[in-house]
């Protein structure tokens, strides 16, 4: 069986209905996107709450599309534009809601630690040193655990202090004990 595209029924949709299955498959998949990056940051219980509107606009914008998708291809190529901007969309509130605790591993040289460690200090941030070798003398690394949210002006700070400092950024799903602060909820209630 060979399946052949209408040329003529190509672009014969209503441009309304492209929109609104543009629409809401960019908020589905902006959704989805936070609620990965949830489940992945430890936050089940919101992202099992995301996940149940993501499949409800899942449903309704493919079924849209799947209904005659060959007699107007425009709407899977619609479609899957809209996926593409939902990834993007997703993942740049992610940032901006900047879920989960980072390590910064902070890199300098022995003598200008101990400013940048009373720097993090008085800004009840717990701070973890470490005499290394570096290629050119004697460093000292910092440990800090921190929030994600705000870590850029944490970062800021600390290139005003140094602005020859290395600092390694890694996420971290779970982390206990020392000295942290508690991490943000979503919600005030706790299951």
């Amino acid at each position: 069986m060979i399946l052949l595209l209408n040329i003529e029924n190509f672009f014969n949709v209503p441009w309304y209905e492209l929109l609104i299955i543009f629409l809401l498959k960019v908020l589905e998949i902006t959704v989805m996107t936070v609620r990965l990056i949830l489940v992945n940051r430890g936050f089940k219980v919101p992202a099992s709450i995301l996940a149940f509107f993501e499949l409800i606009l899942w449903v309704f914008v493919a079924g849209s599309v799947l209904d005659n998708v060959m007699k107007y291809p425009i709407k899977g190529i619609v479609y899957s534009l809209a996926y593409s901007v939902g990834v993007y969309l997703g993942s740049i509130i992610e940032k901006k809601l900047a879920f989960g605790k980072v390590m910064l591993q902070i890199i300098l040289p022995t003598d200008e630690s101990d400013s940048v460690a009373a720097l993090l200090r008085e800004q009840r941030i717990g701070v973890t040193t470490v005499n290394a070798q570096g290629y050119k003398g004697s460093k000292t690394i910092l440990i800090v655990y921190a929030n994600r949210k705000g870590v850029n002006k944490l970062k800021e700070d600390i290139l005003k202090v140094d602005p020859n400092v290395v600092i390694g950024e890694s996420d971290i799903t779970e982390l206990s004990g020392g000295t942290i602060n508690p991490r943000r909820r979503l919600f005030k209630w706790q299951p």
